[in-house]
């Protein structure tokens, strides 16, 4: 399958959908902690194979140790597959985490259940919640995508979460979709917003 975009179906000001997940070492977290103490919070949809999260893994390991100093809370979580898409399974999160410099949890989501929660379509999916667990943003980490001549920058997820910082509301009309891999649902399971 080709590209696919976010679906925008979590509107602004939708209150971040609850979930309870293990990392890749079976420690489980939870959005109420993760939520806890910080004026902001990223969720990722992510994965260990799909060329647009390489494309831009290290820069978001980094970008996410910024704004940690600033007090804002990154995760990232992993809806596909594995059984027919093993290279993304729990035995190789961390390792591929290590190897960006993500010190945020990552996230195995077998169920499929929140992704389908929070209307993820692909890989990377975006969403920003503010101290409140209120949606402020979903869209794209930046122009940059594999193959095209745009540097990796972060542009639009750091305006956004500077936008959030500030208490700024951001226009939903001036975002731009993420795009990437579709994420990789289990036979039968493509939910209704889907394709």
């Amino acid at each position: 399958m080709g590209e696919v975009r976010s679906t925008f179906e979590l509107k602004p000001g939708a209150a971040a959908p609850a979930f309870e997940l293990p990392d890749a070492r079976g420690q489980r977290h939870r959005l109420p902690e993760l939520l806890q103490g910080h004026d902001a919070l990223v969720v990722v949809f992510a994965c260990n194979h799909c060329p647009y999260v390489k494309h831009l893994a290290s820069h978001l390991g980094e970008l996410a140790a910024d704004f940690a100093r600033r007090n804002v809370a990154f995760v990232a979580i992993n809806s596909n597959d594995v059984e027919a898409y093993p290279e993304d399974g729990p035995s190789r999160m961390a390792e591929f985490a290590a190897a960006h410099g993500w010190e945020f949890p990552y996230l195995f989501d077998e169920t499929q259940e929140v992704a389908k929660a929070y209307f993820a379509a692909c890989t990377p999916d975006f969403f920003l919640f503010n101290g409140k667990g209120e949606l402020c943003y979903t869209g794209q980490y930046d122009g940059s995508r594999p193959g095209n001549a745009a540097p990796v920058t972060g542009a639009q997820l750091r305006s956004a979460i500077e936008s959030t910082l500030r208490g700024v509301r951001i226009d939903p009309r001036r975002s731009r979709p993420s795009s990437g891999c579709n994420i990789k649902w289990k036979t039968g399971g493509e939910p209704a917003y889907y394709g």
